[in-house]
């Protein structure tokens, strides 16, 4: 019986083991046919340099090998992180127009519409230091050139007068510095800091200089983004016409006086307050107080049937005003 017994035990644990000795076998299978294939249709390149490149007609040096290798750099980690780059070529076909235009009302180079891409990318943020908007603009710098800052309303959310503040920023920098790439630079670290390091180094380039890490990645990065938004296939990036955020007409609603609430517009216009907080991002409260002398435009989104039969600018004054 304890013979039988031992046979029969001997005969399960055979059977056991060539189990799972042809489950281990099928699984090795299995994962070498996975890999295989992983091989076949995932492969990482190295992308190819160009001979030459520029920035707001200025030819960056790429025969210098630590210039070369920083441009591969930031060529590299905006090309492979895919999904900020195809929200970038999708933002940018809503809101260049507008930049475009602009920056050449003030003279600024045109390579500058992808500054606010690597500043926010395109969206409002609010950095650690306090900076705000697509352009980053600080407190004291808006306050400087002319923007409304408080708590009710703050112009650097607003695009249009947040770009023309970083035009005449960017032109005061490039008088004094005299590249465009030097300005770019003074944009992220400051005229008095790149001025005190241009001294100090005695370089007379963005190029020469030995910078903090940020500002060291910053005008590369500008290139970069540059490059591969001008021609996004060539870098793989297949986004299709439709699939980009476009423009969203508006109507231009002149207010020269207060609001005690905005909802006043929104049944107006037959919106609500998201939908007028996503056109007007420097109403920062749910009301407008006057301010003498001013008047403010506020962005409503024209309905298909009122395109072609709205006023551009027509009056709203609100018959309760009253606020504070």
């Amino acid at each position: 019986m304890r013979n039988r017994v031992f046979t029969i035990i001997i005969a399960l644990a055979g059977i056991t083991i060539a189990s799972v000795l042809t489950f281990a076998t099928k699984n090795e299978t299995e994962d070498g046919d996975q890999k295989q294939k992983f091989k076949d249709n995932y492969t990482i390149y190295s992308l190819p340099l160009p001979d030459e490149v520029s920035f707001a007609g200025e030819v960056i040096p790429l025969s210098d090998p630590q210039v070369r290798e920083n441009y591969d750099r930031e060529l590299l980690v905006n090309t492979y992180w895919q999904s900020q780059t195809v929200l970038f070529i999708k933002r940018s076909a809503r809101y260049f127009p507008t930049i475009e235009r602009i920056l050449k009302e003030e003279g600024v180079p045109e390579d500058f519409k992808y500054l606010p891409l690597i500043e926010s990318g395109l969206s409002h943020v609010v950095s650690p230091a306090g900076a705000v908007g697509f352009w980053q603009i600080m407190e004291g710098t808006a306050e400087d050139y002319g923007l409304e800052v408080n708590k009710a309303v703050d112009e650097r959310y607003h695009l249009e007068k947040a770009t023309r503040v970083a035009c005449t920023y960017l032109k005061e920098a490039y008088a004094e510095f005299g590249t465009w790439t030097l300005a770019a630079a003074s944009y992220n670290m400051g005229m008095n800091g790149l001025r005190k390091q241009l001294e100090r180094q005695r370089g007379s380039s963005y190029f020469d200089l030995n910078l903090n890490s940020e500002t060291m990645r910053y005008v590369y990065r500008l290139v970069v983004i540059k490059e591969i938004l001008s021609d996004p296939q060539t870098f793989g990036f297949q986004v299709r016409e439709k699939d980009r955020y476009q423009p969203i007409p508006t109507l231009k609603v002149k207010v020269d006086t207060a609001l005690t609430h905005v909802d006043y517009l929104n049944q107006k216009f037959g919106i609500n307050y998201r939908i007028l907080k996503f056109h007007n991002p420097w109403l920062r409260m749910e009301y407008l107080p006057a301010r003498e002398g001013k008047t403010y435009e506020i962005e409503v989104p024209l309905k298909e049937s009122d395109r072609l039969s709205q006023p551009i600018d027509p009056p709203v004054v609100d018959p309760n005003s009253g606020a504070e």
